[in-house]
């Protein structure tokens, strides 16, 4: 019989607590280190989560990754796309052929990447078609469960993307049949898990984690079929370990039932996204003899739990369950690794964080005090745990927020704005223009970071953005691009800029989160009301404005992405917080327009990650998050073109909202996804500027200017050209100039070409 979970997690940070990983995986890709360094790399990273989560009973041995836990399960069923293989063969080391699928190389695109759910992390969807080969081709479940033995670890628990999880996150491959659905091949895949679960028995392994998040959201009855043969033929396998079904991230609504039907042993739930789950749970037929693991402490947030409360509510279903266990809500991926390394936070803010070291404490303390229950000094220990987590209000702000009348939040029509902004910008068709970024080089990170130590003084570095805004303004009237941008060379990241400047914020030295591959992001802290005192951005804009005649974006980053790259206080509404930060981007805009911008783009990059995972929760979250924007841009001129941005998500789900939002022009991803948006602005009757991406900036690939050119065709086919905007899928931030200047140049000629053909 398998050991109790008792106290877990569902999953650890896995980039290092310094960004180790990031600059191996770096390294690693320019070539400076090779295969046996990144390994060494990756190794300690895992040996440091294993002493991290040395307090808990039991701990998950199989979320590390190079990339992300995706593209694991693609790599481990050998699900390669083909054309990373053209001769039917791995050209290179399986380590090589992992990193191809994510980055692309000279002649294979990478695979499309979307949103994990709704949150800021991204993964790399599988493309499944008829012909697909599964296989077990490697063993890393098996070997990082024998690591973690070896390392010390008692009761570890492989975990891993479900089957039916995986193929539902699927595509369908390119060349696949009109309307293949990957679900077809579950049978094909749930024998290759079956096979992975002997050879996990074999290695000892009690428990086996399978991820099948993928139904807290709707699902129809072939879907919910699906989940139940899955599991019936899983538990069926002798020997194997005892199964624990994970639903992070949401409700399992029917999936519950349909799991507590089988014969897994655990289910893992989401209390702290779904509480309402706790009323259902004495009553789904199946859990009384199954192991119960309470996600009760919050994995995708950094307030401290109410231990007291959490504690309470989670001793409620102990007569409901077989075995009641405790862990996070879901994985601690979302969250940084140690708040006791913030040194400059304010002591009443770190007084209410916790972060992913003090969230195990917390797991460790609720799992003691639900089995010791008559412990008086546990008792204490919970009590003393948890604080008071309510922000010092602002009324000027809140009086300012219960002020908003539905005029503030109205432009005027589409029509009357369009023929102003044609006279004052005077623009062509299929006009071109980047997202707002620029490659930001050596140099400029160290201005910057000399800067904010104190070794550069404030004129000094506002002489050394000038250059470079400078500089990157001429390169842009050199390649011909008819909108400009001043490239953005004095912002950290897009949020944090903001956070630095705007009361209610605090931002972290070491608070990094992975959001895709080496990509970190360091989410600012919102922990108080919002205002704006004083312009932000408007030097900046005046400056580039001032060196070309041509239009100058002033770029902004919009309440509904502010709110969903930060960690957002949870003592009051989000709509409520969403408008602080609404009225303080309406103060800049107005700035920016005395300034002589005419172009704003407010970037609305995150609109669908918030995005409920239940259809029938989105309409209050997307009332909140249209008006918020439309709240940020409802004051400015029929003159003053508006701009918003969107980057890797399934946006036909929030189609409507994006056409709700009111934008003058609305910039896109679509390179990777070959423009499938364009057939869903085209059913929504989409009468704005659009620009649908035209080069993946995720990818290290300089695609070649007919690649550019088939994609300005395909979109020119769903959308007028005097609507019609050419531009990358995102800021170049992240590029090099090698890639971008060639690229850019090529986006212009192909862009000019089609103007006159």
């Amino acid at each position: 019989m398998s050991a109790p979970i008792g106290s877990t997690v569902l999953g650890y940070p896995r980039i290092g607590p310094r960004r180790e990983l990031k600059k191996a995986l770096e390294s690693y890709w320019a070539g400076t280190s090779s295969a046996e360094d990144l390994q060494a790399v990756a190794s300690e990273i895992r040996a440091g989560t294993r002493t991290d989560l040395a307090a808990l009973d039991s701990q998950p041995t199989g979320t590390f990754s190079f990339y992300d836990q995706v593209a694991d399960v693609t790599a481990l069923l050998e699900a390669v796309p083909p054309r990373f293989r053209p001769d039917g063969r791995r050209s290179g080391s399986a380590l090589d052929e992992y990193f191809a699928m994510a980055r692309g190389t000279e002649s294979a695109p990478p695979m499309e990447m979307t949103k994990w759910f709704d949150t800021n992390y991204h993964y790399l969807v599988p493309e499944i078609g008829p012909d697909t080969t599964f296989r077990l081709a490697e063993r890393t479940p098996v070997d990082l469960y024998r690591e973690a033995v070896e390392g010390g670890v008692r009761n570890g628990r492989p975990a891993l993307v479900g089957p039916v999880s995986y193929l539902l996150l699927a595509k369908a491959a390119a060349g696949a049949p009109a309307g293949f659905d990957p679900l077809r091949r579950l049978d094909d895949v749930v024998a290759v898990y079956a096979e992975l679960l002997g050879e996990l028995a074999a290695a000892g392994a009690g428990w086996v984690q399978l991820d099948e998040s993928a139904f807290v959201q709707d699902r129809s009855e072939a879907e919910l079929d699906a989940l139940r043969r899955a599991y019936e033929r899983l538990t069926s396998v002798s020997p194997r370990p005892s199964i624990l079904t994970v639903f992070s991230y949401g409700d399992p609504a029917e999936a519950l039932d349909v799991i507590a039907r089988t014969d897994v042993e655990g289910v893992a739930l989401d209390l702290v996204t779904a509480p309402g789950l706790v009323d259902r749970i004495p009553s789904t037929t199946g859990l009384r003899d199954k192991t119960l693991v309470a996600g009760v402490v919050d994995g995708r947030n950094v307030w401290r739990t109410d231990l007291p409360r959490v504690l309470s509510r989670a001793a409620t279903v102990l007569g409901g369950v077989g075995e009641l266990a405790v862990s996070s809500s879901c994985s601690l991926l979302h969250v940084p690794y140690d708040v006791s390394v913030e040194d400059a936070l304010e002591p009443t803010v770190t007084a209410r964080l916790a972060f992913a070291r003090e969230k195990v404490a917390e797991v460790a303390l609720l799992g003691r005090a639900l089995t010791q229950e008559g412990t008086e000094d546990l008792r204490q220990a919970v009590a003393d745990a948890s604080t008071n987590r309510r922000a010092a209000a602002d009324e000027t702000v809140r009086d300012r927020v219960a002020a908003v009348e539905a005029a503030d939040r109205t432009r005027s029509a589409y029509d009357v704005r369009r023929k102003a902004q044609a006279a004052e910008l005077g623009l062509p068709d299929l006009a071109t223009t980047t997202i707002g970024s620029f490659p930001q080089t050596p140099d400029v990170r160290k201005a910057r970071a000399d800067f904010a130590a104190g070794r550069l003084d404030a004129t000094d570095y506002t002489k050394r953005m000038q250059d470079e805004i400078e500089r990157v303004v001429r390169l842009q009237s050199d390649l011909g691009l008819d909108v400009l941008v001043h490239g953005e060379p004095e912002r950290n990241d897009m949020v944090q800029y903001f956070a630095d400047t705007l009361p209610g914020f605090a931002t972290t030295k070491l608070g990094w989160v992975q959001s895709y591959g080496s990509r970190c992001v360091r989410p600012p802290i919102l922990h108080g009301d919002v205002s704006r005192p004083e312009p932000i951005t408007v030097e900046w804009a005046q400056y580039a404005q001032s060196l070309t005649p041509k239009p100058m974006k002033g770029m902004l980053t919009g309440p509904v992405t502010i709110l969903a790259w930060s960690f957002v206080r949870d003592d009051q509404p989000l709509g409520v917080t969403a408008d602080q930060v609404a009225l303080a981007l309406r103060d800049e805009i107005a700035d920016l327009e005395d300034a002589g911008i005419r172009i704003i783009q407010v970037d609305e990059a995150a609109l669908r990650e918030l995005l409920p995972p239940r259809r029938a929760d989105r309409g209050a979250y997307l009332d909140w998050a249209v008006g918020s924007f439309r709240l940020a841009t409802g004051g400015a001129a029929d003159e003053t073109q508006i701009h918003t941005h969107l980057c890797y998500s399934e946006f036909g789900d929030v189609i409507d909202a994006i056409d709700g939002l009111d934008a003058d022009v609305t910039t896109i991803e679509a390179a990777r996804s070959r423009m499938e948006i364009l057939a869903d602005l085209e059913e929504v009757g989409y009468s704005r500027g659009v620009g649908p991406g035209v080069y993946d900036i995720h990818s290290p690939r300089v695609p070649t200017r007919d690649e550019i050119a088939a994609l300005i065709a395909e979109a020119r086919r769903a959308v007028p050209d005097d609507r019609l905007w050419i531009n990358p899928d995102c800021g170049l931030k992240t590029r090099g100039y090698a890639e971008v200047e060639p690229t850019l140049r090529a986006l212009v000629e192909a862009a000019v070409e089609a103007r006159n053909s």
